[in-house]
C-alpha cells in the first residue's frame, strides 16, 4: 500500500517537473526531473534528460556526475567512466564522481586508481565507511602518521645537505670549545695569571689584559720622558752662546 502511494507521489513530481521543463527548455529543471526518473528506475529517460540539458550546459559537473552515475546503473561502464573522469579533472573532490568511479576501477581491476579516487574520499570525510571498506578490500595498509622530517639545509659542498639540528649540534660544540681557548675570551674571561717568587710566595695577581695594559703605558710614559730630554737639550744648546758671548764696546 505505502509502495503504491510512493510509486504515485513519484509519478506526480515527474510529470510535474516534465511539465515545467517542457515550459522552459533552457532551465535546469532536468537535473530534478533526471532524479525522479532514477528513484522510479527509469534509467534511460534519466539518461536521455541528462544528455540533453549537457548539450545547454557542457559544464555542469552536477550534471556530468548524475550522468555518469545513470550510466554506471545502466551498465555502461565505458561510458560512465568516461564522463566521470571528465569530471573530476573540472572538480578534483567530488566525492560523488570519485565513489563510483572507484566501483568501476575495482570491476575493471585498476587497482591503483581505485585507491587513488578512495584516498580522495578520506581526505575529505577520513570516517567514509564505504571507502574505508573499499581500501581495505583492495589491501591497502593504513598509513601511519609520520613526524615531520628535520629541515635541511644545502652545505657548502654541492649536493650535500645536513639537517638544521645537527648544525645547531656543531655550533653549540664550536661554542662551548671556543670559550675554553683563551685566545678568543674576552678581557673580562680571560684566567689570571699567577706568579711565584723564588721565595715561594705568590706574587701578586694580574690579568692578562692588566699587564697588556702596563706594557702599553710603560712604554707611552719612557717616549715622553725621551722627547722632554730631547726638548731640554735643545734648550740647553740655545742658551750657551748668549752666557759665553763678551761684551760689546
Amino acid at each position: 500500500m505505502a509502495s503504491g502511494s510512493n510509486n504515485a507521489g513519484n509519478a506526480a513530481e515527474i510529470d510535474r517537473l516534465a511539465l515545467a521543463l517542457a515550459k522552459e527548455p533552457g532551465s535546469k529543471a532536468f537535473i530534478p526531473l533526471a532524479e525522479e526518473y532514477g528513484k522510479a528506475g527509469m534509467w534511460e529517460e534519466a539518461a536521455a534528460v541528462l544528455e540533453d540539458g549537457l548539450k545547454t550546459y557542457p559544464s555542469f559537473i552536477t550534471a556530468m556526475v548524475a550522468l555518469g552515475r545513470t550510466y554506471d546503473q545502466m551498465n555502461q561502464p565505458v561510458k560512465a567512466k568516461a564522463i566521470l573522469e571528465e569530471a573530476v579533472k573540472m572538480s578534483p573532490e567530488n566525492l560523488r564522481a570519485h565513489r563510483t568511479l572507484a566501483k568501476i576501477y575495482v570491476a575493471q581491476g585498476a587497482k591503483d586508481a581505485a585507491l587513488r579516487s578512495c584516498n580522495v574520499i578520506l581526505a575529505v570525510n577520513p570516517q567514509d565507511q564505504e571507502a574505508l571498506s573499499l581500501r581495505e578490500t583492495l589491501g591497502s595498509p593504513v598509513v601511519p602518521a609520520t613526524a615531520v622530517p628535520p629541515k635541511l639545509l644545502r652545505t657548502k659542498q654541492p649536493g650535500k645537505l645536513v639537517s638544521e639540528s645537527s648544525v645547531r649540534s656543531v655550533e653549540t660544540v664550536q661554542s662551548s670549545t671556543a670559550k675554553s681557548d683563551p685566545a678568543t675570551l674576552d678581557a673580562e674571561e680571560r684566567p689570571t695569571t699567577v706568579t711565584q717568587s723564588s721565595q715561594g710566595d705568590l706574587a701578586p695577581i694580574t690579568s692578562v689584559a692588566d699587564s697588556t695594559v702596563d706594557e702599553h703605558r710603560s712604554a707611552t710614559v719612557t717616549q715622553l720622558e725621551q722627547w722632554l730630554t730631547s726638548i731640554q737639550a735643545r734648550r740647553r744648546d740655545r742658551e750657551r752662546p748668549t752666557e759665553s758671548r763678551p761684551p760689546t764696546s
